[in-house]
């Protein structure tokens, strides 16, 4: 992901719009009225029908928008043998994530060695950007949808079947037009913001988008300061998982490497012990990987870091102190 020339990053929003349901209309009756995805209306994409064990969800630990199916996933007690999962590494080239994780180097579900070549059984020549998460079939060995606020919308509305455990409610009812509100500001001020930041083209738009972001940090601290436990009250909901992939990345690679430098998250009492909370929770920790996640933006984003040179700190042990 390059600098933008003089003017501040725009993240292109345009995704594979197809969706997985339960029939031939989601199973979610709000979803017309507050769709999450990137597009506003849904009524005419390609629909695939929910069936155990005819996709793979191919999702980085690197990545903070993957990170968030790797955790919905787990949250829904969904197995691999419903929706198996093919994990990348941490670094690629320009061509697209690898298996490099893998032996051989291969997915050992779908028997590729980049997720390019799924992309491309879909449409030869795909020429947007090979981005996890992405869902493939199986068999076809093509992507179905790499949507991804639509691909954990989905997981919790339409694979209701396939669900296994205590899931919580992660879209609840009563909440749900007041969560929409906030998740649309924490994607556009944070999820986004550091981005905006670190690929600043100007000092204008990154004093622009320092303020911005920071704006929206102490709007948070100060929501979680009356000591609810989740952004939205008592319970978890997606919006907490939207915003934790990237409260997990701030201190080890936003706050240097994106400059966005104001304060570290452990100087944030209210959101520290936010992310902690939710970072004791076996879905959030085993789906966050700090070495994984340094590598990735200190070796690819080779605009920002030109030398690839990882630093050994921040010290992360202080993830595993007690709330």
């Amino acid at each position: 992901m390059p600098y933008v020339e003089k003017g501040s990053f725009e993240r292109d929003m345009t995704y594979l719009p197809d969706r997985i349901l339960a029939g031939e209309r989601s199973a979610d009756p709000l979803d017309e009225e507050f769709p999450s995805g990137s597009k506003d209306s849904r009524r005419d994409v390609p629909i695939w029908p929910v069936e155990a064990g005819r996709y793979r969800l191919v999702a980085a630990k690197a990545c903070p928008w993957a990170t968030r199916a790797i955790i919905v996933r787990d949250l829904l007690g969904i197995g691999d043998d419903v929706l198996s999962l093919g994990l990348p590494g941490p670094t690629h080239d320009e061509r697209s994530w690898t298996f490099d994780l893998d032996p051989d180097g291969k997915d050992p579900v779908l028997g590729i060695e980049r997720l390019q070549q799924a992309y491309f059984a879909r449409q030869p020549g795909y020429e947007r950007g090979i981005t996890v998460p992405a869902i493939v079939e199986i068999e076809s060995g093509q992507v179905v949808t790499n949507d991804f606020p639509q691909i954990t919308h989905d997981l919790f509305f339409e694979w209701r079947e396939h669900q296994t455990g205590d899931v919580p409610d992660l879209w609840p009812a009563d909440l749900r037009e007041e969560m929409t509100d906030v998740m649309r500001r924490v994607f556009t001020e944070v999820n986004n913001g550091v981005y905006r930041c670190g690929f600043a083209g100007s000092q204008d738009a990154y004093d622009d988008a320092y303020d911005r972001l920071w704006t929206a940090i102490d709007w948070l601290e100060s929501r979680l300061a009356d000591g609810r436990p989740f952004l939205m009250g008592e319970g978890l909901t997606e919006s907490d998982v939207r915003l934790f992939t990237t409260l997990a990345r701030f201190d080890p690679v936003y706050h240097g490497h994106f400059k966005c430098n104001r304060q570290q998250l452990i100087e944030l009492p209210h959101l520290w012990a936010y992310a902690r909370r939710l970072y004791s929770i076996p879905a959030f920790r085993d789906a966050t990987d700090f070495e994984q996640i340094k590598q990735h933006y200190y070796v690819v984003q080779s605009d920002v870091n030109p030398t690839g040179v990882v630093p050994k700190g921040p010290d992360l042990s202080v993830w595993d102190e007690p709330v």
